[in-house]
């Protein structure tokens, strides 16, 4: 997979494609499955980074991270820039937009989403699974790094 190409994306099974804004409004759209799911800077919006994001403190914990590592974790040349699973998708994807919200909820993976400035902007899109979601993702994970010598911008472990 080359992580560019939205109809690549969408023949591996991949639905849903809609904004965080959009999201953040209604979630209902989300499917109470589990899967695996991308979220996408399918503009390719330049980057730009805010000091203090909108994720939540979950636990006391600050989720910001500082500039210069933002910078040093971007990659160049892709529209992933998280891959993520879940048991229930409505369920983790409803708690990871509650955390870019300011909310404590305990969504800490993901959390350099929040530092973009651009982040309701945003596509998310999923595939439902009826197997183990886990051995996808790290599939996916592992392609990225294969293509782009790291993972995702987002992904801070495999």
């Amino acid at each position: 997979m080359t992580f560019n190409d939205i109809d690549e994306i969408k023949s591996l099974g991949f639905t849903g494609f809609k904004k965080m804004g959009d999201l953040f409004q209604d979630s209902s759209v989300l499917p109470d499955s589990g899967g695996v799911y991308l979220v996408l800077n399918i503009e390719n919006t330049p980057i730009e980074f805010l000091t203090v994001g909108t994720g939540g403190h979950f636990k006391g914990k600050n989720p910001n991270i500082p500039i210069l590592e933002l910078k040093a974790n971007w990659v160049e040349n892709t529209k992933v820039v998280y891959i993520g699973k879940a048991t229930s998708l409505k369920s983790r994807l409803k708690q990871y937009l509650s955390f870019g919200k300011g909310k404590n909820i305990g969504h800490y993976g993901g959390r350099l989403i929040w530092q973009l400035k651009y982040s309701n902007d945003l596509v998310v899109c999923w595939k439902v699974m009826k197997t183990n979601p886990r051995e996808f993702e790290a599939e996916l994970i592992r392609q990225f790094k294969s293509n782009f010598n790291c993972r995702p911008f987002a992904n801070l472990k495999d």
